[in-house]
């Protein structure tokens, strides 16, 4: 019921919701005592809010779409080994924690722990957004999807991975998204250690 209130409010025309406060018979149910001037004033912050909701929504999906847009973009870039741009979209102060390793706090970490996923033999790495999440404050975000990865062992053969990610996007001074937080994990179980070599 309320879903169903808050939906047919936001079907409104600035006419009918004056119409609707208005009413004589709503004037007297509450019996509001409201002089003209106090019922303009009801109207118009009740529009001002209605004009203010329907921009956030509107500014959400567009910001939505474009971290969606950039997501792919920079898998796109990692897809073509473009060290230089694939760390671009981090900001300054970003941290990323990787599988089975120490997480990167600095530009020069993070640099050099993409340069070994990207110029190791046999490398291909792409993913995909399931879910972007804007904050109702327009600054954060958060991307969750899933990814794929391909390597070569020791032996020269294939290895693929497949797992999960999480990104938090921070919207910048110049009101770009840059990346703030990322980490990921496969979904196959950990490899059994090498059984030691008889004597």
């Amino acid at each position: 019921m309320a879903g169903k209130l808050k939906t047919n409010l936001f079907q409104f025309s600035a006419s009918q919701f004056s119409e609707f406060v208005f009413d004589k018979n709503i004037d007297a149910m509450f019996n509001s005592g409201l002089d003209g001037a106090m019922k303009t004033k009801f109207v118009l912050a009740g529009c001002l809010a209605l004009v203010s909701l329907t921009f956030a929504s509107a500014a959400s999906e567009v910001d939505t779409k474009a971290l969606r847009d950039l997501d792919a973009q920079w898998s796109a870039a990692a897809g073509a080994k473009d060290l230089d741009k694939t760390v671009s979209y981090y900001s300054n102060d970003a941290i990323v924690m990787p599988p089975n390793a120490s997480a990167a706090t600095t530009r020069e970490s993070i640099r050099s722990a993409w340069k070994e996923m990207l110029t190791s033999p046999g490398a291909a790495i792409s993913w995909k957004a399931t879910k972007v999440e804007v904050a109702k404050s327009g600054d954060l975000a958060y991307v969750s999807g899933t990814y794929e990865e391909t390597m070569t062992d020791a032996n020269g053969k294939p290895v693929k991975d497949r797992g999960k990610y999480i990104e938090i996007f921070k919207k910048q001074a110049d009101r770009t998204w840059k990346v703030v937080a990322d980490i990921w994990n496969s979904d196959l179980p950990a490899s059994a250690p090498a059984a030691p070599e008889k004597k």
